[in-house]
C-alpha cells in the first residue's frame, strides 16, 4: 500500500455493514452514544460520527469493528458443554472474540474442565462470599477504559468502603507515565490542549505512536495542519505508511488523491527518543531559540536543565538516538520556526523503564519555547481506550487525592483506608506470591495485557476466585483462570438502560443515551456492582447501594465529591456535555504549589547494549485490532497476512544470515516464541517489532520505578534460526513453549 485509509477502508466498512445489516449498523453508528474505541472521541449528544468540534462525518474502522462485535449472536449454553477450557486455550484472540456475545454468567470451579452457565444470583452470591472470606487486604479491583464513569466510580467506592485501596485501572499498563511526568512538570496529569488547539497549530510533533492504525480520526486533523501550510514531524522507529500518506475517507479530495502527513519522518532507535529530544533542546539553546521571558516568569529549574543539556556531548546524543546530528538539527529548526506547536505521543514514549523521564523531557522541550500555557500549543498524551481518562477522574486509582478523600469521608461519615494502594503490576506480583485471594475485573483483559504471560497465568491461577465483567470472550477467560472463575456478561454502552458518561483525552465529558439490549441476560455494569455492594456490605451502612443502581444518583454523588465534575449533577436535565474546567492550559498559570512549571535535568538512559544476535524489540498493535482485541489476522497497512512474524530491518536480516519467511525462535530473559516468520520492514536497524498481545510472552515484569509501567516497547531479544519450518501456532503452543 502507498496510503492508509481510502477506498479500502470504505469497502471494509461496507463489508461489515453487509454482514450485520446496513440498517442496524447505521442506527448504531448514528446513535447518541460515545465511541467505544479510542479516547480521541466522537458521538454523544451531537450524534454518532460527530467529534467534539462538531465535524461530521467522522469515520473510523475500529469503531465499526467494535459495534459489529456487539451485534454478534449470543453464545448458547451448549457452547461451553462442547468446548473445554483447554480447547479455548487453543483459540487465537480473534477466534475467541468471534465466538459471539456472552449472554449468561458462566462459572468454573476447582478441577472443572468446562465452564457452565449459572444464575445471576448464584454468581453474585459466590463473588460476595469469596470477597468476604478473603477480606479487603487480600482482594483487588481492576477496571479497563471500556467502563463508564458511573461504573468506575461505583467500583472504586465499593472497594474503599469494603476497606481496600487495591483498586487500579489499565492506565498502569499504558499511559500512567504521562500522568506522572506531566504532573511533575506542569501540575496536571492530562492533556493541556483541546481538539480546537490541534486544529489551529502550525506544527504537530508526533512521537512514538501510530494513530493511522490506532487513532485514525486524528489523521483528519493532521491533514488539516498540512493544508494550512503547517508541518507534521513523526518520530517513530518504524516507518508506518499511514503516517506518510493517508486518504481520509470523509474528505473527497484526500480520499481520491491522498494527503501527505509527515513533513519529516525520523526513525530513532527504540528507546532513543530521550537522546533525540536532548539533541533538539541542545540545538535550540545553542541558537538562542529559547523563550527567556516565558522561562524567567513562569518556570523553575531552567539553569540546572540548561547546564545538563549543554554538557551532553553530540556523540553521546547521536549514539543514543540512532539519528545523525543533521537530522536532529532539522527537527530543532522546524520547532524554532513554529508559532503554535502541539506535541503528541503514545506508548512508544511511556512503555519504557524511563517512561516518566521521556514525558518530562517532552515537557522540557515545550517549556523551552513557551509552547504550553497559551492557545493552540501544548502537550497531548494520545490515550488509547475511550474512557481510560474518565476512570482516573472518578477515582479508579490506588489512592484518592487528599481533597477528594476528605470529601468522601465527610459525605459518607466513614474512615476510608489510608494505606497506599497497589498498581496493576503490584497486584499481579502479590497474586503471584499468594498474597491475593480474589480479584474483580471491570472489563478489559488483565491476562492479555500483562507482561510475562507465563507468570500472568500462574499469578491469576493462585487466586481463589477471579470475576470478569465482559461482553465477549478473550484470552483471559481461557488462560487467566483461578481456582474459581466467573464471567459475568454486561451490556456495552449503547445497550445501557440508563445514560452513561465518558471522558475523552481532551477532558471532554460526553453523555451516552444507551439503547435497547440486543440479548436478554447481560446486565448493566452499574446494576452488577450495586447488587454486589448490597450483597457484600448491605444497604444499612454509609452507602445505599440500591439507590446507586440509578445512574442519576451516582452522577449526583460524583458531582458532589469530584472537583471539576460538578456539571454532572444537571446533565440528565440539560443534556449539556462539557470540558472539565481548568484542564486546558491556555494561560501560563500552572496548578503547582508555586504556580510555575518545572524543568527537569534528565540524563540519557543507561540501557543494556544489544549483543551480536540481539535486537531491541517493541510490541505493536495491528491495523485490525483494538488493544488486546484482534478483529482480523491481516495487518493491511504493514502488508502482513499473519501475526506470527518478527518484523526486522533487511540489514539485520543480512547480518544474521536470515532470509524472508525463515522460521526463527525469538528469546528474551523471560520467555521464547518458536517458529516465527522473519519479515523485512522499514524499521531502524538494531530493532524489531512483534505483535501484542502474543509477544507479551517475551516482555519482562520490570517496571518504570515512578509510573509502575512495564517496558513493552524495549525488550532485548535473541533471534535464532529454527530447524523446522514455521506454522501458524495458537496461543496455547506459544505459552507452552
Amino acid at each position: 500500500m502507498k496510503s492508509g485509509g481510502g477506498l479500502k477502508a470504505l469497502l471494509y466498512a461496507a463489508k461489515v455493514a453487509h454482514r450485520v445489516g446496513w440498517r442496524h449498523m447505521w442506527h448504531a453508528a448514528r446513535s447518541r452514544n460515545a465511541c467505544k474505541t479510542c479516547a480521541l472521541g466522537m458521538g454523544g449528544q451531537l450524534g454518532g460520527m460527530v467529534n467534539e468540534g462538531g465535524h461530521f462525518p467522522e469515520v473510523c474502522k475500529k469503531s465499526l469493528q467494535a459495534m459489529a462485535s456487539d451485534m454478534q449472536q449470543g453464545i448458547s449454553p451448549d457452547f461451553f458443554v462442547r468446548y473445554s477450557i483447554a480447547q479455548l486455550r487453543t483459540l487465537s484472540p480473534r477466534e475467541l472474540e468471534s465466538c459471539g456475545r456472552l449472554v449468561a454468567p458462566v462459572y468454573a470451579g476447582p478441577g472443572d474442565t468446562h465452564y457452565r452457565t449459572i444464575a445471576w444470583d448464584e454468581a453474585l452470591d459466590r463473588l460476595a462470599a469469596t470477597l468476604n472470606a478473603s477480606g479487603p487486604q487480600h482482594s483487588f479491583f481492576y477496571a479497563s477504559g471500556r467502563a463508564s464513569n458511573e461504573a468506575g466510580f461505583l467500583l472504586q467506592l465499593l472497594a474503599r468502603v469494603f476497606g481496600t485501596n487495591y483498586v487500579n485501572n489499565c492506565t498502569y499498563y499504558c499511559h500512567h507515565a504521562s500522568s506522572v511526568g506531566l504532573a511533575s512538570s506542569l501540575g496536571t496529569g492530562t492533556a493541556t490542549v483541546q481538539l480546537a488547539d490541534v486544529e489551529h497549530c502550525d506544527l504537530y510533533v508526533l512521537i512514538g505512536g501510530n494513530p493511522a492504525s490506532n487513532h485514525p480520526r486524528l489523521l483528519r486533523s493532521l491533514m488539516a495542519v498540512r493544508r494550512r501550510g503547517g508541518h507534521v514531524i513523526v518520530i517513530n522507529p518504524a516507518k508506518e505508511i499511514g503516517l506518510v500518506n493517508f486518504r481520509v475517507p470523509s474528505d473527497p479530495r484526500s480520499l481520491f488523491f491522498g494527503s501527505q502527513i509527515a513533513s519529516l519522518y525520523v526513525q530513532p532507535h527504540v528507546g532513543g527518543d530521550l537522546a533525540l529530544l536532548t539533541g533538539v533542546a541542545k540545538h535550540v539553546l545553542g541558537r538562542g531559540g529559547d523563550d527567556r521571558p516565558f522561562i524567567d516568569r513562569h518556570t523553575d529549574g531552567f539553569d540546572s536543565f540548561r547546564r545538563h543539556v549543554e554538557s551532553t556531548a553530540w556523540d553521546e546524543i547521536e549514539a543514543g538516538a540512532g539519528v545523525p546530528r543533521d537530522t536532529i538539527v532539522r527537527v530543532a529548526e522546524m520547532y524554532m520556526t513554529a508559532h503554535h506547536a502541539v506535541i503528541g505521543w503514545t506508548m512508544g514514549i511511556t512503555h519504557h523503564l524511563h517512561g516518566v523521564e521521556n514525558v518530562e523531557m517532552i515537557a522540557n522541550l515545550a517549556l523551552l519555547r513557551g509552547m504550553v500555557g497559551r492557545p493552540h500549543a501544548g502537550l497531548m498524551p494520545i490515550r488509547g481506550h475511550s474512557n481510560v481518562q474518565g476512570l482516573g477522574s472518578v477515582g479508579v486509582t490506588p489512592q484518592l487525592k487528599q481533597t477528594i478523600l476528605t470529601r468522601f469521608e465527610q459525605r459518607l461519615g466513614v474512615q476510608l483506608p489510608k494505606a497506599s494502594g497497589q498498581d496493576t503490576m503490584a497486584c499481579m506480583e502479590a497474586a503471584g506470591r499468594g498474597e491475593m485471594r480474589t480479584a474483580l475485573c471491570l472489563g478489559g483483559n488483565l491476562f492479555g495485557s500483562s507482561p510475562d504471560s507465563k507468570f500472568a497465568t500462574q499469578a491469576i491461577g493462585n487466586l481463589d476466585l477471579v470475576a470478569y465483567m465482559a461482553t465477549t470472550l478473550n484470552t483471559g477467560h481461557a488462560w487467566g483462570t483461578a481456582k474459581e472463575t466467573l464471567i459475568l456478561p454486561v451490556l456495552p454502552r449503547d445497550e445501557e438502560p440508563q445514560p452513561t458518561t465518558q471522558e475523552s483525552m481532551f477532558s471532554y465529558v460526553r453523555l451516552s443515551d444507551g439503547g435497547p439490549a440486543r440479548h436478554p441476560g447481560p446486565k448493566s455494569e452499574v446494576s452488577v456492582l450495586s447488587n454486589l455492594g448490597r450483597k457484600l456490605l448491605g444497604d444499612n451502612g454509609p452507602v445505599n447501594w440500591s439507590d446507586l443502581e440509578r445512574h442519576e444518583s451516582i452522577r449526583a454523588l460524583i458531582a458532589e465529591l469530584i472537583p471539576g465534575l460538578e456539571p454532572l449533577a444537571d446533565i440528565d436535565r440539560t443534556r449539556r456535555e462539557f470540558h472539565i474546567a481548568g484542564r486546558r492550559l491556555d494561560t501560563p498559570e500552572f496548578p503547582t504549589p508555586s504556580g510555575k512549571a518545572r524543568f527537569h535535568a534528565i540524563g540519557l538512559p543507561n540501557s543494556p547494549r544489544a549483543q551480536e544476535r540481539q535486537l531491541r524489540l517493541m510490541t505493536v498493535r495491528s491495523e485490525g485490532q483494538f488493544n488486546t482485541v484482534v478483529y482480523e489476522e491481516e495487518d493491511v497497512y504493514r502488508g502482513q497476512d499473519r501475526r506470527d512474524v518478527i518484523l526486522m530491518n533487511p540489514a539485520d536480516m543480512q547480518r544474521m544470515g536470515l532470509v524472508v519467511d525463515q522460521s526463527v525462535t525469538v528469546r528474551s530473559s523471560v520467555g521464547a516464541l518458536r517458529r516465527r516468520l522473519v519479515r523485512p520492514f522499514d524499521i531502524r536497524a538494531g530493532n524489531a517489532a512483534m505483535y501484542y498481545p502474543e509477544a507479551n510472552v517475551l516482555v519482562p515484569r520490570d517496571v518504570d520505578p515512578r509510573s509502575k509501567t512495564p517496558a513493552f516497547k524495549s525488550v532485548l531479544v535473541d533471534v535464532v534460526p529454527d530447524s523446522q519450518p514455521a506454522l501458524l501456532l495458537p496461543l496455547a503452543t506459544t505459552l507452552q513453549r
